[in-house]
Formats: structure tokens, C-alpha cells, sequence
């Protein structure tokens, strides 16, 4: 039931007509407490849409009693007309949800869109969507909610982790311009643990850190990046921070895998683990460096080990390493041993959907992994057939 798994949260997903095609295109999810605390993590882009502008101002009260979102529209690089348009929605959801008896503000509303940027939204659809949104509202509404939010997805993605007496659930949508500083990602993640805004805070940036920080598909940054965490209270119990902030880093991994997995375009799946790095940034760095190296990621595509590219791409980084030390592996298959002709290539089997590559830079002992996937004629297709 996604972000209606926790006790203390109602969501509802609907048709509004934002989408020409007619599909599920907003969404709406409610915490009907007794607590209302939040927080939230945001894209890293300079350039920010309307509604990541507003939410990140909303949050600073660390109490959100609603999102609202919608895809169809970014509503990003709109100007003020975009900002008033954000305010006016969550202004309606408060209405509304204030006319059946939730008594709340605009300023407890997050909104968050999705879709192409530089259009403004069909504001009369997007207000008669509320309402009907609210009318729809249910304890069995996640799994509506996290339809509504697609985009280029091809399937709906949410996970839950339950623990003795709480739980934590979430949806997320992505499937391209996925990179760290989050992704073209919308994520609403809930629980019913007793936990203050401060906690929250902490779990879910410990969390996104290692989990949607390192999904790095195509290096391209959305405008749009929006993460939230709310919390119920209603199971009146608090865990242990490291508890809970495991249990909130469990879902963001899963659901980090799921966009992974429905990347635009892709057939394979890399798993880059960089290995004996002399700091774990530099871990992340030659992770990162390897997940946006166009040719290996076609020669990944065409199932190629070749990890003369892997090399090349570490040899672009600030990373500590002495170059005749690097050794490569491609599904357990050490290709290249001390910067040079390792075990013979023709031992790696690519033909499954997940690949390993392994980066070993024999610098110190952090490592870190970064997930990405190849680069397919259907991803070119996916980007150039029309807007997205």
C-alpha cells in the first residue's frame, strides 16, 4: 500500500486531465496525524521549479499536513505566474481538506510536478483535480497515488518496511535525467513512528545519501528533484534513530533499485563498486566518473567488457590512485590487474540484465556504489521522439 502502509495516512490518485493521454495525473496523500511532522530533501540544480521552491519554503516549520502532486507539467522556468500557480494549489488543498473537517493551512501543503519544463499548468484542471482528489481520499489509496505520478515510467514503484508495532512506506516516480543531487525523481515517503521533524531530518538525509545520491543514469540534473519524509505518530512509538533511520534507508534503496531498473531505454543494469579508495568521496567520485562514460556504457550495451574505458574514466577524476595499481573487474572477472592485461576477457558473461563492474584503486580502504545502466537506442528513441 506504499505511502499508506503507516497507520495515520490517506492518499488518493486521479485522472485530472493534465495528461492529453487521459492517464492518472494527480495525486494526493494526507497525514491525518496526531503528529505532523517532516522533512524534506530537494534537487541540487540552480535552476529550481515553482513547487520545489515552495516546498522548501513550507518546510522550514517542520510540519507538512498534505502533498500534493501532480505530473503532466514540471511547472518549472515558469516565472511568478508558476510560483502563484503552486501557491494557489496548495491553497485549494487546504480548502478542501479544511471543508471536511482537517482543519489546515496552504502553509502545511508540499506540492511537487513533474513532467515538461517551461509550460504552465491547466490550473482549472489541476483545482477541480484537488477537489476530486480529496473526495477519493483512502487508507487504501497509495498504490492510485503512485500511478498518478508517473511519467515515462513503465510501472509504478513503492516499497514497505515494517517493523515491531511502525512502519515505514513510500513511492517514488523516475525513469530518466537521473543523477546525483537526487533525480527527475518525486518521492513521498511516510511513517507511523513517533519521530520529531529534527529526527526525521537526519534519517532521511543519512538515507538519500547512500541511496538516491547514487543513482547516477544518464548524468543529466532535474529541476524538479523532491524527497519527503512525514510522519503520523500513530503507531506512538519511537524507535531507536538507528533504527529507524535504517528502516527509512531500506525503502530509499529499494525504491533507488526500482528506478534503476526502469530507466529509459536501458537493458542492463551496472552495479559500480569502487573499492580501497583513500576516501570514501573519492570512492564516489570514480564511481560516478564510470556510470557517465558514454562508451562504456554502449560498450555495456553491446556486451563488451571492455575496461579500457573504465580506466579512462577513473583517469579523469581527482581521485588518489597510482595508475600501474588499478585493477578492474567486470562480473567477477579481473580484466585488468596492475593498470594493465588481466584475466582474459572473453571469461565475463554479460548476458544477464545486472552487471558488476569493480573498481579497485588500491589507495586505502572506503569504497561506495554507484548504480547506473546502458546507454540503448531505445534511451536516444525515448529522448528525441517527443518532449518529455
Amino acid at each position: 500500500m506504499s505511502v499508506t502502509a503507516a497507520k495515520g495516512f490517506t492518499a488518493a490518485g486521479i485522472a485530472a486531465g493534465i495528461k492529453e493521454n487521459g492517464n492518472p495525473d494527480l495525486a494526493l496523500v494526507v497525514n491525518t496525524g496526531p503528529r505532523r511532522a517532516a522533512a524534506g530533501v530537494f534537487t541540487s540544480n540552480r535552476v529550481k521549479a515553482a513547487p520545489v521552491l515552495w516546498s522548501q519554503q513550507v518546510l522550514t516549520t517542520g510540519e507538512l499536513a498534505a502533498v500534493v502532486l501532480n505530473s503532466g507539467g514540471a511547472n518549472a522556468c515558469t516565472g511568478p505566474q508558476g510560483f502563484q500557480d503552486t501557491h494557489a494549489t496548495a491553497e485549494k488543498v487546504a480548502e478542501v481538506l479544511s471543508a471536511r473537517g482537517t482543519e489546515i493551512g496552504a502553509g502545511e501543503v508540499a506540492v511537487a510536478s513533474t513532467g515538461l519544463i517551461g509550460l504552465l499548468l491547466p490550473m482549472d484542471k489541476v483545482l477541480a483535480g484537488v477537489e476530486k482528489a480529496a473526495g477519493e481520499l483512502s487508507e487504501h489509496g497509495g498504490e492510485k497515488a503512485a500511478i498518478a505520478i508517473k511519467t515515462t515510467d513503465t510501472v509504478h514503484k513503492t516499497s514497505v518496511v515494517t517493523k515491531e508495532g511502525w512502519t515505514v512506506g513510500g513511492m517514488a516516480k523516475g525513469a530518466g535525467m537521473l543523477a546525483p543531487g537526487l533525480a527527475t525523481m518525486l518521492v513521498v515517503l511516510t511513517t507511523d513512528a513517533d519521530v520529531d521533524s529534527e529526527n526525521l531530518d537526519t534519517a532521511l538525509r543519512g538515507a538519500t545519501k547512500v541511496t538516491f545520491d547514487r543513482v547516477d543514469s544518464d548524468g543529466c540534473m532535474s529541476t524538479n528533484d523532491t524527497v519527503l519524509l512525514l510522519a503520523s505518530g500513530a503507531s506512538g512509538i519511537t524507535p531507536a534513530p538507528e533504527e529507524f533511520t535504517e528502516a527509512v534507508r531500506a525503502v530509499c534503496d529499494d525504491l533507488a533499485r526500482q528506478l534503476i531498473g526502469d530507466a529509459e531505454g536501458a537493458s542492463k543494469d551496472i552495479r559500480i563498486e569502487v573499492i580501497n579508495a583513500a576516501t570514501e568521496d573519492d570512492a564516489v567520485e570514480v564511481g560516478r566518473s564510470i556510470a557517465r562514460n558514454n562508451l562504456l556504457k554502449c560498450a555495456i550495451h553491446g556486451e563488451d567488457p571492455n575496461w579500457g574505458r573504465v580506466l579512462s574514466a577513473i583517469g579523469t577524476t581527482r581521485a588518489a590512485f597510482d595508475p600501474d595499481q588499478l585493477n578492474v573487474a567486470i562480473n567477477g572477472v579481473w580484466v585488468c590487474k596492475n593498470g594493465s592485461v588481466g584475466e582474459d576477457r572473453d571469461l565475463v558473461d554479460m548476458r544477464y540484465r545486472e552487471v558488476t563492474i569493480t573498481a579497485d584503486l588500491s589507495a586505502g580502504s572506503e569504497s561506495a556504489v554507484i548504480w547506473a545502466n546502458d546507454l540503448t537506442a531505445d534511451y536516444v528513441h525515448e529522448n528525441s521522439a517527443y518532449s518529455s
